[in-house]
């Protein structure tokens, strides 16, 4: 059993009984100790008669180093006294358990022990607003409890693995815990469990834990407090600590107001009785309009209403009992609602009616002066806006080139050609921003997308950044057709795709079209080739950081373009701007770069092997339920090539639609692409390079008759497309011919 540390909170461990009498105290008791004021009901010199209003509320006055301090059974330095709040402030002990080298076991230390146990009818009772039991250690369980057999149980939790764990600050569990307390305790002790023993390793830097009930606005834990003494040696291991006082006598104001014995203690005739907000009791306040000592006979004084809650400037004021008057010069009246000094209308009606077209002419005057100084400060801040992000440098480029193919958008542009952004233009919703639906100029549909945030960096960068994807010209990536920067958070402008995502088209919404593996595989590599262009064409490089299925759009002709740019960066030019922090999304990120916070192009090799599981399985690349392997397609996935047991995770339809040649090519192309080691990767060069080949596979000579037959059979017209071919059977319209079937789908023939 630990030893059980017996606090003796003097101010609230009292037993004695008290019976509050109406004796007015007398002038020879002490109101003051040492720089503390000792108010009535409180006394400090207990030999007086009166000088307190019961036994609970006696000081004493000692001397301690020359300086005279107020305290409570001579244990309990007290701070200050509030008649008001019905508070008292005193010092309380830390109660501590330490790690003995020496004899190898833990033992208690700091004042405790010998105080009697306090019992209902004592005044005090531990404030359960003001104050917390705070815990601070790396490896502290403490109990504080009211009772030895039953009552009140609470424990503070505090623990810590090493230094590095803690932060200045915080206490919630790491290296400092702080619990609520109830209301109505009047005693409690606290102990320690004993849990650390001689082969713990955490003594070494953590070798004492503390337990205290104190005041949780004058707490703020540091992180030395664990390998240092310095929180035991605040005021020789004393911190702060409220009590709530009030006079336990009458369980309440109603019961203490009919009290006939004479022992009402609210005894100013302009004193008001509140119940005590902790366990039974009342305390007495003076009424509004008074202050002083609602304790005493006439202690309760009127408080000069002029000072405190003045009359108008062009007013006069005259103090009365319990409020004050306030009066006018000749010709204006006092309005109480107001506060004000108001014109007798009596007197003016002629001079207002005179005067009142005056008064239009000159509120529109200002209105207008209003309007023409608003609107230059929004044409200035538009402007400001512009320079941040680079406009003045797009600017200058466009001027220089006139062959740039890129607009700046105005503010207003966008507003009128998304309706003010209307809901029924949204497309929708990404981790970067809105996108809305718009025609620009020349009638040509666009996506316009509103960027959440923009940080200082991105801010000077933006122009740049601007002007390298102005000049992507891809067709597997999304046009970048302009922007706005006349805003604080710039706007962005796409062209239009219209078919949705390659993740609708594997899961969603247009999963019902039946798309066929072959076509699939063509998205993938069409996708593949414009990473590959950011990647080794773009200059300089760009690493697009967000990669995913549901960053593939699909145009009229299914055609794959990467888009969503949002977390993309420049490829570094140094080693310390390649540490970065972007937004990707889970399922899809790269482990290296969580462990590294390093974004390379070999980080969107990672997640576009992630866009080929989806397409062999069919599956999300994360869900909700089951163990860790089975809610990551990519750890179910490599499970499977390790137990060489493909066949279990291809989707069904898959299977019968292509040769285990094509599809085991395709499964270790993805493992390679998910190699821990960014090193091990493939460039996406090579990504798309193998998807190319891979293609090729599905057109050996027995699949084509099979294709030709159903190509004819589909082949109503002369209206039927090349497209439409490749949809049903999933094979390229025509691998023998560099030409193109037909202007819309060019750039199927492969």
């Amino acid at each position: 059993m630990p030893m059980f540390l017996q606090l003796g909170l003097g101010l609230i461990l009292l037993a004695a009984q008290y019976g509050p009498g109406s004796a007015v105290p007398s002038s020879e008791c002490r109101r003051k100790c040492g720089n503390v004021e000792i108010p009535y009901p409180f006394g400090i010199d207990p030999k007086i008669p009166n000088c307190s209003l019961a036994e609970g509320f006696d000081l004493s006055c000692e001397v301690q180093e020359g300086i005279s301090k107020p305290f409570k059974q001579g244990v309990f330095e007290v701070l200050n006294i509030s008649l008001t709040a019905g508070t008292v402030r005193v010092l309380n002990y830390i109660v501590g358990y330490c790690y003995n080298s020496s004899t190898t076991s833990m033992e208690y230390f700091g004042r405790y022990g010998g105080v009697n146990e306090g019992s209902p009818s004592s005044p005090y009772r531990v404030s359960n607003i003001q104050n917390r039991f705070t815990v601070i250690g790396c490896s502290a369980i403490a109990l504080m409890y009211d009772d030895d057999l039953t009552g009140y149980r609470g424990f503070g939790v505090a623990t810590c693995r090493n230094m590095s764990d803690l932060v200045d600050g915080s206490c919630s569990g790491i290296g400092c815990s702080q619990t609520t307390i109830p209301k109505r305790i009047y005693y409690y002790a606290t102990a320690f469990q004993d849990w650390v023993n001689s082969t713990s390793e955490t003594w070494k830097f953590n070798r004492c834990n503390y337990a205290v009930v104190m005041e949780a606005a004058e707490f703020r834990f540091s992180a030395s407090y664990i390998n240092t003494a310095e929180f035991n040696d605040t005021n020789d291991g004393r911190v702060p600590m409220v009590f709530d006082w009030a006079v336990r006598d009458a369980q309440s104001c109603d019961v203490a107001e009919r009290n006939t014995t004479g022992t009402y203690a609210c005894l100013s005739s302009n004193s008001v009785c509140v119940d005590s907000i902790n366990d039974l009791g009342y305390m007495c306040n003076c009424t509004q309009g008074y202050e002083g000592n609602p304790y005493l006979p006439d202690g309760c004084k009127d408080v000069n209403e002029c000072n405190h809650n003045p009359c108008p400037s062009d007013g006069f004021c005259r103090n009365t009992v319990g409020g004050r008057k306030c009066s006018c010069r000749t010709g204006k009246k006092y309005s109480e609602t107001s506060n004000t000094c108001n014109p007798d209308t009596s007197l003016i009606i002629g001079v207002a009616m005179g005067s009142f077209g005056l008064m239009v002419i000159i509120i529109i005057i200002v209105f207008w002066g209003q309007m023409v100084i608003q609107k230059r400060k929004l044409k200035k801040v538009k402007q400001e806006h512009f320079r941040e992000h680079g406009g003045l440098l797009l600017f200058d480029r466009m001027k220089s080139e006139k062959g740039l193919a890129f607009t700046v958008f105005s503010e207003a542009e966008l507003v009128q050609v998304t309706d003010n952004y209307d809901n029924s233009r949204i497309l929708g919703k990404g981790g970067h921003g809105m996108v809305y639906k718009g025609i620009v100029k020349n009638n040509v549909p666009a996506a316009i997308k509103r960027c959440f945030l923009v940080d200082e960096r991105q801010k000077k960068e933006f122009g740049k950044e601007m002007l390298i994807l102005s000049q992507i010209n891809h067709k597997n990536i999304v046009k970048l057709l302009g922007c706005c920067l006349e805003v604080e958070v710039p706007i962005l402008v796409y062209e239009f795709v219209p078919n949705g995502t390659l993740f609708e088209l594997i899961h969603g919404k247009n999963r019902a079209l039946h798309i066929s593996f072959s076509t699939l595989l063509r998205i993938a590599h069409e996708a593949a080739e414009g990473l590959n262009f950011l990647h080794s064409y773009a200059s300089p490089p760009i690493i697009h950081g967000d990669v995913k299925s549901s960053n593939i759009l699909l145009d009229d002709n299914y055609m794959a373009k990467v888009s969503d740019f949002g977390a993309s960066i420049l490829a570094p030019s140094d080693k310390e701007q390649f540490v970065t922090m972007v937004q990707g999304t889970c399922g899809y990120l790269d482990p290296e770069y969580m462990q590294t916070c390093q974004l390379t192009d070999k980080s969107d090799v990672y997640s576009f092997g992630v866009i080929l599981l989806e397409i062999l399985t069919g599956q999300l690349p994360l869900k909700l339920e089951g163990s860790e392997k089975q809610r990551s397609l990519s750890l179910l996935f490599l499970s499977a090539m390790k137990e060489n047991n493909l066949d279990a995770v291809l989707v069904s339809h898959v299977k019968g639609q292509e040769s285990m040649e094509l599809l085991g090519g395709l499964a270790d192309l993805a493992k390679r692409c998910l190699d821990m080691s960014g090193d091990n990767r493939p460039l996406m060069k090579e990504v798309a390079d193998e998807l190319n080949r891979l293609r090729k596979l599905s057109v050996h000579p027995w699949v084509r008759v099979d294709v030709e037959t159903e190509a004819e059979s589909l082949l109503v017209g002369e209206s039927t497309t090349a497209y439409e071919i490749e949809l049903s059977t999933g094979y390229p319209a025509d691998e023998s011919d560099d030409q193109p079937m037909n202007p819309r789908s060019s750039y199927y023939a492969r």
